[in-house]
């Protein structure tokens, strides 16, 4: 139930934006799941992972405590991040009363930049693959705080 600043987060480290349609999906579970169960292996890679959907602070602490995920969840309910980061999608045809989101992954490095953005995410082996793309970019410098401050 606090404010969630991403300009502050990234200046304390690499930050993994997980775009999800809703906390009540099947896949959003599994990929919730996935990512908190690699919380230590992220942590190694000097990345935080922060979860964002349209679901209200309310929705989101009952997911969290419901499958006991340790990421941190955020609340985007007027869909500004998602503008931002373009994955809003209005609703379309007579199926679709409510605004959604398009599954996404951004990876924020610490000059606030996005090294990575996947708009067409698959669940099965995401967190894999956004393990190893992490381990990759820690040889960059707007990957790699130590590095970083070195050559800044």
């Amino acid at each position: 139930m606090e404010t969630f600043e991403l300009a502050s987060a990234w200046q304390e480290g690499i930050v993994v934006l997980l775009f999800f349609l809703h906390d009540s999906m099947p896949l959003s579970v599994k990929q919730a799941i996935s990512f908190s169960d690699h919380e230590e292996d992220f942590r190694r890679c000097g990345a935080r992972v922060v979860g964002v959907s349209l679901d209200d602070c309310l929705t989101h602490a009952e997911f969290r405590d419901e499958h006991g995920l340790a990421l941190q969840l955020v609340s985007d309910e007027d869909g500004e991040a998602c503008r931002l980061y373009h994955v809003w999608q209005d609703p379309q045809g007579a199926s679709t009363v409510r605004p959604t989101v398009q599954r996404s992954t951004f990876i924020v490095g610490f000059d606030g930049k996005v090294l990575h953005a996947d708009y067409k995410v698959d669940v099965r082996n995401h967190v894999e693959s956004i393990l190893e793309l992490l381990q990759t970019l820690s040889g960059r410098k707007n990957g790699n705080r130590k590095e970083y401050r070195r050559h800044a």
